[in-house]
C-alpha cells in the first residue's frame, strides 16, 4: 500500500501509459451480462453513448480527442490472458464454481472483440458513441467512463508541481481514512466497492480498495468482516477478494427496446422477460432485481407472484429509505420475511449515507451499501490551490438504440430519464410512472 502517488502522477509522461491494462479492469456484472447477452441475443445490432451529466463542466476542454482514441485503441487491442479465464473458469463466484460456462470461455478467448467508436465534439462535451453487435458493445461501458475519468484526472495532476501533487494525495489519504474511521466498528455493517467506472485513477482504486480491506477485517475492525468485496475483477482477481455485481439498467432498457415495436402490454411485460431469462441463467445470490428502470413502484405492483421468491433488490434512483420501506411492504404482503432478504443500495452514497441507512433497516432487512464514486474519487476540497478540476463527474454510458429502435430509461428521479422525448412520453403511459424530480445528481 506504499505508493508514491506524487511521483506516479508527476512521471505520467509516456506516450502511452495505459489507463486499462487488462480485459478484467471492469465491474464483475459486466461479465455476467455478457455471458447473459451472449446466449440469448448474440446477433442484436445496439448503440450506446457517454454522456457527461455534469453539464457545467466542459469536458472536451479537459480531455484531448487524440489521448482518448490512443487509450481506446490500447483497449481493443487487449485478449484475455490465459489465466484470467483459468481464474473465472475455476473460482466460485456467489457460491457457484462454474457460473461462467466453458463455451462461453472459449469464444472469450478466441472471438471476443470490443466494436467500433466514433469520437467527436459538441457545445464543449466529448461525444463517443459505439455501434455493434450487443456482445461486443456492452462491455466499453465501463472502459470507456474509466479511461474519460482519468484522462481528466491526468489533466488536471499536470498542473501541479510534485510538492503540490503530494499535498494533494496526503489530504485525500487524510480523507479517506477519516471515513474508513467511520465505519469501523459498526456491527453487522457490510460495504462494497462500486468506485470502476468514475474513479480518480486505477492506482487510487486499488489503494481505497486495499485500505477497506486492511481497516474494516479483521483484529483493526474489532474482529468484524465488514467490507464484503470489490466490483471490480481485475482487483478481486488480483487480491483475492470477492467479486461484487449482478445486472444493471441495461437489459430492461433493450428488451423493452425490442418490445416497444409491439402492443403496450409486450413493451410493459418486457421488464419482468428480463427476470425469466436471467433466472434461467443464475440463481440464488445472483436472483438481485433493479425495479427502478421504469419506475420501482408501477413494476412492485405489476411483479408476477415468482418475483418475490428472488434474493433481493438493489436501490438506484429512489431514496433508499423509501425505496426500501417499499420493498420490505411489499413483501410482507405477499409473505415473505424481509429479515431473509438482501437490500443494496449504490446511488451516490457517501460515508454518513451507508451508516444512517444500516442502523435504519438494522434488523428488518439485511442491508448492504455499494460505496461507488465518493469511495474512488472524492477529491473535493484537496486541490492544493482550491481549483475544482479534481472533483468528480456524473459520467454514464447507455444504451441509445436497439434493432433500430430508441431506448429509454424513466428512472424514478426525473433528473436521470434518457430517451427521446417522444418516446419518454408513451413509456411514461404505458408503464404507468410519474415524473418525480429527485435529488441533484452529484455522480
Amino acid at each position: 500500500m506504499n505508493v508514491n502517488f506524487a511521483e506516479r502522477a508527476h512521471n505520467h509522461n509516456w506516450k502511452l501509459d495505459p489507463i486499462v491494462r487488462s480485459l478484467l479492469d471492469t465491474d464483475f456484472y459486466k461479465l455476467l451480462m455478457l455471458q447473459f447477452i451472449w446466449k440469448n441475443f448474440p446477433h442484436a445490432h445496439v448503440t450506446s453513448e457517454v454522456t457527461n451529466r455534469t453539464v457545467k463542466v466542459r469536458l472536451a476542454d479537459r480531455v484531448g480527442a487524440a489521448a482518448l482514441i490512443d487509450q481506446m485503441e490500447h483497449v481493443r487491442g487487449l485478449r484475455f490472458r490465459r489465466s484470467e479465464l483459468v481464474w473465472l473458469a475455476g473460482n466460485t463466484f456467489y457460491g457457484t464454481r462454474t457460473i461462467f460456462e466453458p463455451a462461453f470461455l472459449d469464444w472469450l478467448e478466441h472471438d471476443f472483440k470490443l466494436s467500433g467508436y466514433t469520437v467527436s465534439e459538441h457545445d464543449g462535451q466529448l461525444v463517443l458513441r459505439f455501434s455493434g453487435e450487443w456482445a461486443a458493445v456492452t462491455m466499453w461501458e465501463v472502459y470507456a467512463l474509466a479511461i474519460v475519468s482519468e484522462l481528466k484526472t491526468r489533466a488536471a495532476l499536470a498542473e501541479l508541481s510534485e510538492l503540490e501533487l503530494d499535498v494533494l494525495y496526503a489530504r485525500a489519504k487524510t480523507r479517506l481514512w477519516d471515513k474508513i474511521e467511520r465505519l469501523r466498528g459498526v456491527p453487522g455493517l457490510s460495504v462494497s466497492d462500486f468506485g470502476t467506472r468514475r474513479r480518480h485513477s486505477f492506482l487510487w482504486h486499488e489503494y481505497t480498495v486495499q485500505a477497506l480491506r486492511v481497516s474494516l477485517n479483521g483484529a483493526r475492525n474489532q474482529g468484524l468482516e465488514s467490507f464484503a468485496g470489490t466490483s471490480n475483477t481485475a482487483l478481486a482477481y488480483k487480491h483475492d477478494l470477492e467479486a461484487i455485481g449482478t445486472n444493471a439498467h441495461e437489459l430492461p432498457m433493450a428488451l423493452a427496446a425490442m418490445a416497444s415495436a409491439g402492443t403496450d402490454e409486450d413493451l410493459r411485460a418486457s421488464q419482468y422477460r428480463v427476470l425469466e431469462l436471467w433466472q434461467q441463467s443464475y440463481g440464488g445470490a445472483l436472483l438481485i432485481m433493479l425495479p427502478d428502470t421504469f419506475g420501482t413502484t408501477q413494476f412492485l405492483q405489476g411483479a408476477p407472484s415468482w418475483v418475490a421468491d428472488w434474493t433481493g433488490q438493489r436501490m438506484d434512483s429512489k431514496d433508499p429509505a423509501i425505496a426500501g420501506d417499499e420493498y420490505i411492504q411489499w413483501l410482507t404482503e405477499r409473505g415473505k420475511d424481509p429479515r431473509q432478504k438482501r437490500l443494496i443500495a449504490s446511488d451516490g452514497l457517501d460515508v454518513e449515507d451507508i451508516v444512517r441507512l444500516h442502523r435504519y433497516f438494522d434488523g428488518r432487512i439485511r442491508f448492504s451499501a455499494g460505496w461507488g464514486t465518493l469511495l474512488t474519487n472524492d477529491f473535493r476540497g484537496c486541490h492544493p490551490r482550491g481549483e475544482d478540476t479534481l472533483e468528480p463527474l456524473s459520467l454514464v454510458c447507455k444504451l441509445t438504440s436497439v434493432e433500430g429502435r430508441p431506448c429509454v430509461k424513466l428512472s424514478d428521479n426525473l433528473h436521470k430519464a434518457t430517451g427521446p422525448v417522444e418516446e419518454i412520453a408513451r413509456y411514461r403511459r404505458v408503464f404507468g410512472s410519474e415524473a418525480r424530480v429527485g435529488s441533484e445528481i452529484l455522480v
